[in-house]
């Protein structure tokens, strides 16, 4: 997750920054932070695609935040944005920006990490990362890379979309919680678990993903292991398509009053 931080208060981008990295570290997810003190140093760094978030201060010296929002906007629709103020009375026209949130100062810690939370929930899934140990050393592994779980004893070996495998002590459960139980994974079998993202089909009782590879299902599970792929999937796409309206409507669609 890359952050942009556009603030004039240097107090500010430090505590901001902090919150994110501590964000970072107890969601297992990557960040990287751009502060910037001013709006017009944001503006000449932006370009389309090159920041996850964007978290903007409304009153600045200069360019004022709303006004650098709708610049923003002209290249880049999509960009997630978080205003910070000290006052609601610019709401009226953060609509046109198409904000995600605000948050009100002084800063509540609490308060942003929600925020991030919210964030993180509609971003793309590559963003997440787990920590294993594999041949004694220890790896962030990409949960979008993880193509398979197997049990094998007391290790399990992960499978990755590259081909490789990971071979590591511990057990289902516990990759399970340390993935969050992240939907995508869905155990098939005794021992097998599945990146639902790659599977391409369900053929005589095995699971074939688009690698080649394929695992053994719970026969009598079967109907059950296929439906559960298919919900994981649809309600994807509606995330995916809710974030998409609720970022790109024009200010005052799809709003009451």
């Amino acid at each position: 997750m890359k952050i942009a931080i556009v603030d004039d208060e240097q107090k500010c981008l430090d505590e901001m920054a902090q919150i994110c990295r501590d964000f970072g570290a107890r969601h297992c997810c990557q960040i990287e932070i751009f502060s910037f003190l001013n709006g017009e140093a944001f503006l000449e760094a932006f370009e389309e695609g090159g920041f996850s978030a964007v978290f903007m201060d409304i009153y600045m010296d200069g360019i004022d935040g709303v006004a650098a929002a709708l610049k923003m906007r002209d290249l880049d629709n999509k960009c997630i944005l978080v205003f910070l103020t000290s006052s609601t009375d610019f709401m009226p026209d953060a609509f046109s920006c198409h904000a995600f949130e605000y948050i009100i100062k002084p800063l509540s810690p609490q308060r942003i990490l929600k925020v991030l939370t919210d964030i993180l929930e509609v971003l793309p899934s590559p963003l997440k990362y787990i920590k294993v140990i594999s041949d004694r050393k220890t790896v962030q592994v990409l949960l979008d890379e993880v193509a398979s779980v197997a049990t094998d004893a007391h290790y399990l070996d992960i499978g990755l979309i590259d081909g490789k495998k990971l071979r590591c002590r511990m057990t289902m459960a516990e990759f399970v919680d340390l993935t969050g139980r992240d939907p995508r994974f869905l155990p098939v079998n005794k021992g097998i678990t599945i990146n639902a993202d790659y599977i391409l089909e369900f053929e005589d009782n095995c699971c074939i993903l688009e690698n080649g590879t394929q695992f053994p299902i719970r026969v009598r599970d079967r109907l059950q292991i296929e439906q559960t792929a298919r919900d994981y999937h649809f309600r994807k796409i509606r995330e995916r398509q809710t974030h998409f309206t609720r970022h790109t409507m024009p200010a005052g669609i799809g709003k009451e009053g």
